[in-house]
């Protein structure tokens, strides 16, 4: 009897608010989330954001990557550059992607830095600059990332790295 009584106390909700949430969720996607709007970012929750947005569940990549992006993950700002360039999880916005390659490439991040270059080179999302787009192309490929040493060997042709079939969605929009 005495034992029935323990385990009623232990499982009372009063007991569960006030030491926590027995057996909380962990590894599902609403837990992630949840991490990730309470700014507990780390590399795992950030990398889940990539597994969001390709399994569909682009809302959630959103609050992932933006919570990572504002913790200073440079990869979750360009996989945000991602998500605006495609109308992910939002309306389509070339400014925003722009911006947030931008960020990344200031950062330091190899990959924002050619993101930005591209972005540069085209004029999408902001004012055409191809000298400035050359030197974050330049400033990728020193940091060693290969499609930034194929854009440079092909003397900064930009078909090389998209195929022209693309060419439409990065006309310059200024």
């Amino acid at each position: 009897m005495r034992h029935l009584w323990m385990l009623a106390l232990l499982a009372s909700p009063a007991l569960a608010d006030q030491y926590g949430t027995t057996n909380p969720e962990e590894l599902t996607w609403r837990s992630v989330r949840d991490k990730a709007e309470r700014g507990q970012t780390d590399m795992m929750t950030c990398a889940a954001g990539y597994m969001m947005t390709k399994s569909g569940d682009h809302d959630t990549a959103r609050a992932i990557f933006e919570a990572c992006a504002a913790a200073g993950y440079t990869r979750a700002m360009t996989w945000m550059s991602y998500m605006e360039q495609n109308g992910f999880g939002g309306a389509f916005n070339p400014e925003a992607a722009a911006d947030w390659d931008r960020q990344a490439a200031e950062a330091g991040d190899p990959v924002g830095q050619f993101n930005h270059g591209l972005d540069l080179m085209r004029g999408f999302g902001t004012r055409q600059d191809e000298a400035r787009g050359r030197d974050m192309i330049d400033r990728a490929a020193h940091a060693g990332l290969e499609i930034a040493q194929r854009l440079q060997g092909a003397d900064y042709n930009l078909d090389e790295v998209t195929p022209d079939a693309d060419n439409w969605r990065y006309a310059p929009l200024f």
